[in-house]
């Protein structure tokens, strides 16, 4: 297991578009610039003022480059209620779950397993017919959904709530959330496997032909039961064997045992009349007894196990010497295919996306001065993660809190590269 430990005079050397900076991160060294405040003491100040601001509880920030030289930022609240976190703190990493998912197509894409265009249906003959959604009317769909859709979130497939005024909309077919934000989640979906799962969305109409437009969604689900098809394992056991073990990520999976469970973090709420840290909003049940494992936000983790994945990435899919996937399948997951996919949420122009990780094409319009062509996604319940390419590093902050929030990693990106000149 690798043990994230402080580095005292950790220097990591950033390449950007116009300078080359290096910045000392960690323990007496500071930034060549107009400030002579140490980077460490700027990301904990920036830690706790999100901690002040009542954002999130306790929350860490690893900082990495791609030969495995890494530093970690410890924040506690102290707050009753609340837990002290480490590189071993149990976090659900939710839609962080999706990279993991695109890189285990990618090694199987790799293998020759199938082509981006291949028709879904021709593994899951249940997507053979679909139906989309035309004003108040459903059609035939007329064009094929190929697994490149799923990958880039270009199905027509968003997420649905299930839930309609506190009650039960039995107009969505899957209805694959559990209740809302202001009750318990007692149970994990109505689905066993991801098999029943898929049969069911099959029969929820899209909101446009497959291919035609961007709608963030549960494709990745999807592409965890063609994982399974492909090879014959269950979602489980083919990351376990293929890509955690060999990444040493030993603590991330779809269950958790009561050892995990020991060392799970809880929620931060404060989200309208709710305030506090609770267990109750838990929404999935992490329950051995479930092979519903959703490949689009079902995973656990931990700082250290995730840091592991983001190294990987950062040295061009190579991890203490073996090789993960190769440069060229990291180029065409960070190849955008949907631009300015935060339109939708009323954040600024100038990120795109690839295959589920969002490209950032435009810092400045994010306020910071970061590298062009940094890449990297975020969870529901805010843990975030970038990958620098130019600078072969990766900045990770894990935490447990709702409501989500863009700002945080928007936030961190300023603090890290400076304000945009």
């Amino acid at each position: 297991m690798t043990r994230v430990t402080p580095i005292q005079g950790v220097q990591l050397i950033f390449r950007t578009s116009t300078a080359l900076l290096t910045l000392c991160f960690l323990f007496g060294c500071t930034t060549t610039g107009s400030s002579e405040e140490s980077l460490r003491s700027r990301i904990k100040s920036y830690q706790s003022q999100i901690i002040d601001d009542e954002v999130t509880g306790s929350n860490l920030v690893i900082v990495g480059a791609a030969d495995g030289t890494r530093a970690m930022s410890v924040v506690n609240s102290g707050r009753p209620g609340d837990r002290d976190v480490d590189e071993t703190t149990v976090f659900p990493i939710w839609s962080m779950s999706k990279p993991v998912t695109i890189v285990a197509m990618m090694m199987l894409h790799e293998q020759g397993k199938f082509e981006m265009d291949d028709h879904v249906s021709a593994y899951l003959p249940c997507f053979e017919s679909l139906a989309v959604q035309d004003g108040d009317s459903v059609r035939p769909a007329t064009q094929p959904l190929t697994i490149e859709h799923l990958m880039s979130h270009r199905s027509g497939w968003g997420y649905y709530s299930g839930w309609e005024d506190g009650a039960p909309n039995t107009n969505s077919v899957i209805n694959p959330v559990p209740p809302g934000y202001d009750r318990p989640h007692p149970n994990q979906t109505r689905f066993n496997d991801l098999q029943d799962y898929c049969e069911a969305v099959a029969q929820e109409p899209l909101a446009f032909e497959p291919g035609s437009d961007f709608m963030y969604g549960l494709n990745q689900a999807i592409l965890g039961r063609l994982i399974e098809v492909m090879t014959g394992l269950p979602l489980e056991d083919y990351l376990s064997q293929n890509l955690f073990g060999p990444l040493n990520m030993v603590d991330t999976s779809f269950v958790m045992d009561e050892q995990k469970r020991a060392r799970f973090q809880p929620l931060w709420i404060n989200s309208e009349n709710l305030k506090g840290y609770t267990f109750l909003l838990n929404e999935l049940t992490y329950s051995p007894k479930s092979s519903a494992h959703f490949g689009d936000g079902g995973l656990v983790s931990t700082a250290a196990d995730y840091a592991n994945f983001c190294q990987m990435l950062a040295n061009g899919g190579e991890f203490q010497g073996k090789r993960t996937l190769t440069q060229a399948s990291i180029d065409q997951m960070t190849t955008p295919l949907s631009i300015d996919i935060m339109a939708e949420m009323e954040r600024p122009a100038g990120m795109d996306m690839g295959y589920s990780v969002f490209v950032m094409r435009d810092p400045a319009s994010e306020g910071n001065a970061a590298p062009q062509g940094i890449f990297g996604w975020s969870g529901y319940h805010n843990t975030h993660f970038w990958i620098d390419p130019s600078n072969q590093m990766y900045v990770l902050w894990m935490s447990r809190a709702r409501e989500f929030s863009f700002e945080i990693p928007a936030g961190l990106r300023k603090v890290v590269y400076g304000p945009a000149e």
